[in-house]
């Protein structure tokens, strides 16, 4: 019987090193089922495979990363910005630390989309600090080609889990600034609001060793009902996968041509991360003052 929760996993397990070789077909839906299902992936209905491709707009994004196969960095960035037609009102744009000031900062965003705000967050830090900043994230689309060098390529599932400190260590000691989405994944719909989950400590427990202020980023948005009704309905089910996350692809398009709010917020000193409340009290008091924004 063919069991979608196996085919949805290789979202999980693309191999760094196909998404890394950019062709006028990088992403192939029956390649990769293949490599990972080995002779089991004939098993996988015909269907099943165009309706895969069609959710992940695997045309789509081919021709895109093939149009743009030059961009690396911040120019592929920016690129992803004009192909999504985004227009980004920033709000407190004066509140991003001076290049100049030799230090290194922690900024912290809510994830209400799940790619496209990871985009455009990219776009304007990294036109500010030319470039110098990493992503500390697990989401496929920070794994495309032109990403490579933006990213910590940190997977909390399967042969990287074992790893995830390691390279959060890396990170936070690098020469970089560091861009997370503290929820680990993009918001869900919480008593009628789209909301973040329950933020984790990681980035303040990190920020205090290594004296990274933080600053906290509200990024405006949403995704459709559909996905946010999927997620609940899994929820409810108990379905312990990730079966949302299939569909970001496809609301990204949902999601062209609109405009969008970031609020910069003012850098919060690591000092103030005090044993006064626990880490992890810290992250949801940060997290409110991002909502706040």
């Amino acid at each position: 019987m063919f069991d979608f929760r196996k085919v949805a996993l290789f979202l999980h397990c693309v191999s760094r090193e196909s998404m890394n070789v950019i062709t006028e077909k990088t992403i192939d839906v029956r390649e990769i089922l293949s490599g990972k299902m080995g002779a089991k992936a004939k098993y996988v209905p015909a269907f099943a495979v165009k309706w895969l491709e069609r959710i992940l707009h695997q045309d789509e994004v081919n021709d895109f990363l093939w149009q743009n196969r030059g961009l690396v960095g911040v120019p592929w960035l920016e690129a992803c910005v004009e192909y999504l037609g985004m227009t980004l009102d920033i709000v407190g744009e004066e509140n991003l630390p001076d290049d100049g000031d030799g230090r290194l900062y922690t900024f912290v965003s809510n994830h209400p989309l799940g790619g496209q705000d990871g985009v455009a967050l990219g776009a304007i830090i990294g036109r500010h600090y030319g470039g110098r900043f990493r992503y500390l994230v697990n989401d496929l689309l920070m794994n495309l080609p032109g990403l490579a060098p933006l990213c910590i390529p940190i997977n909390k599932t399967g042969r990287q889990s074992r790893n995830f400190p390691a390279m959060v260590e890396a990170g936070f000691h690098g020469d970089n600034h560091i861009i997370m989405f503290p929820a680990g994944i993009c918001s869900r719909r919480i008593a009628g609001q789209i909301h973040d989950l329950p933020w984790k400590k990681a980035f303040v427990t990190k920020s205090v060793e290594t004296h990274r202020d933080v600053v906290p980023v509200h990024f405006g948005g949403h995704n459709s009902d559909f996905f946010y009704n999927l997620a609940n309905i899994c929820k409810c089910l108990g379905v312990k996968f990730n079966v949302a996350m299939l569909f970001l692809a496809d609301e990204m398009y949902k999601n062209r041509d609109k405009t969008f709010r970031v609020a910069i917020g003012k850098p919060i000193p690591w000092q103030t991360f005090d044993k006064s409340r626990t880490p992890s009290q810290w992250a949801a008091y940060v997290q409110d003052i991002v909502y706040k924004l």
